[in-house]
């Protein structure tokens, strides 16, 4: 049933950018996804809908599919005077619409805030799994230990093809990058290493800088190369160059189902920090 308001839904404009940044720093219901790119930065890729009133955009939701019938939910903002139900009832509808115009679509969120879950559950999306935050303090080294006929070296842009196949082959769909959306964390690095065997490129991982430390915001190994040491030996040639550099606080997080990568983070010293959070998931048919 459609919800009944007094405002219209329309696609965003890039004249609309001031107003939804405006809402993103100023009103307390905001959800963006941890991403790459900024969420202003997805205007005009549909679906990214606003809620206009009166000439002022109220509201706001993107979830363009990135990679193609993978679409998380980037940015969901309320201003507080508008019933938050209705906004995300009326630009929910819509973008189901968009997204269910050229083929099935898997809509997924990673939901921080209790109140957008409750929104969330309201619509029919259902728990997937959980994010698992873990992080690593000691500031000691991690064993060397390399499989033999390895290579690990920085990662240049020529390889960013390479990389894109090695991430589309280790993840599910719903988890996977597109080669524009690596490029872009290319771009931001602080550390970017591939592995590097007779076969060719079999494993990379991406890290970016923060106030305290580092993240590794990206660890993937082809499924043949698994469980040979190379995921180890990517992580530890990280630590050893944040102990050189005297950072001493290292973070990551993994899915709470993904047994394998929980094991290799907890041998090289990573604990839990107790945060988990829930990812949602819909089905646009």
């Amino acid at each position: 049933m459609a919800v009944k308001v007094d405002f219209q839904v329309r696609p965003a404009v890039s004249m609309d950018q001031r107003q939804i940044a405006n809402l993103i720093h100023f009103e307390a219901y905001v959800h963006r996804h941890l991403d790459w790119r900024n969420p202003l930065d997805w205007i005009g890729v549909p679906p990214y809908l606003v809620a206009e009133r009166d000439g002022r955009v109220v509201a706001a939701l993107a979830c363009p599919p990135d990679p193609p019938q993978v679409a998380w939910i980037r940015l969901f903002v309320n201003a507080n005077k508008l019933p938050l139900q209705e906004a995300w009832g009326v630009l929910w509808e819509a973008a189901q619409a968009d997204l269910g115009r050229n083929s099935d679509a898997r809509v997924a969120v990673i939901a921080m805030k209790d109140w957008f879950r409750g929104l969330l559950k309201d619509s029919g999306f259902a728990v997937r799994q959980q994010i698992v935050m873990l992080e690593r303090r000691d500031g000691r080294l991690a064993d060397e230990a390399r499989p033999l006929g390895i290579k690990i070296r920085q990662m240049m842009t020529y390889d960013l093809p390479a990389v894109a196949e090695v991430d589309a082959a280790a993840f599910d769909p719903l988890w996977q990058n597109s080669l524009p959306a690596l490029n872009r964390a290319y771009s931001q690095a602080m550390l970017a290493t591939i592995a590097e065997s007779v076969q060719g490129l079999i494993g990379y991982q991406i890290s970016t800088q923060n106030p305290y430390g580092a993240h590794l915001a990206r660890l993937a190994v082809r499924p043949e190369a698994q469980d040979q040491g190379v995921g180890h030996a990517l992580v530890s040639e990280l630590i050893q160059v944040l102990v050189r550099r005297g950072a001493s606080r290292l973070t990551v997080n993994t899915q709470d189902d993904n047994a394998p990568s929980l094991a290799l983070y907890k041998r090289l010293g990573f604990v839990e920090t107790g945060e988990r959070y829930p990812v949602f998931e819909f089905r646009v048919w």
